[in-house]
């Protein structure tokens, strides 16, 4: 089992930057890779942001440039760095990580981006 908890979400201006944290603990060591996800209202849930355990990261084309996805292995959190945030922005941000055999997820965080 793997527990997340997500903190860091919140209210900004479009323009603005707002950094996401995703701490884990139980059985770490089983996480294969570590993403971030997103759902706004009327849509589905699509990816953000995901970084494998070797380290290797990939991006949806709407945050590349813009987001950043960090780990820190000695806290157990992978981060979200979201800078020039937009409108489009806005969403419920969900944490999540991947063992093999199951996915785990955060409760997840209200990002609002304000034009």
């Amino acid at each position: 089992q793997v527990q997340l908890v997500e903190s860091g979400g919140g209210l900004v201006q479009a323009g603005g930057s707002l950094r996401l944290s995703c701490a884990a603990s139980g059985n770490i060591f089983s996480i294969i890779a570590s993403g971030w996800h997103r759902q706004a209202p009327g849509k589905q849930r699509e990816l953000v942001a995901v970084i494998s355990k070797g380290g290797m990261i990939n991006y949806a084309d709407s945050v590349k440039g813009r987001f950043t996805i960090s780990r820190d292995n000695a806290k157990n959190t992978v981060y979200l760095q979201m800078n020039s945030l937009r409108p489009d922005d806005t969403a419920v941000y969900y944490c999540n990580a991947f063992t093999g055999g199951t996915t785990y997820w955060g409760q997840g965080t209200q990002v609002t981006v304000s034009s």
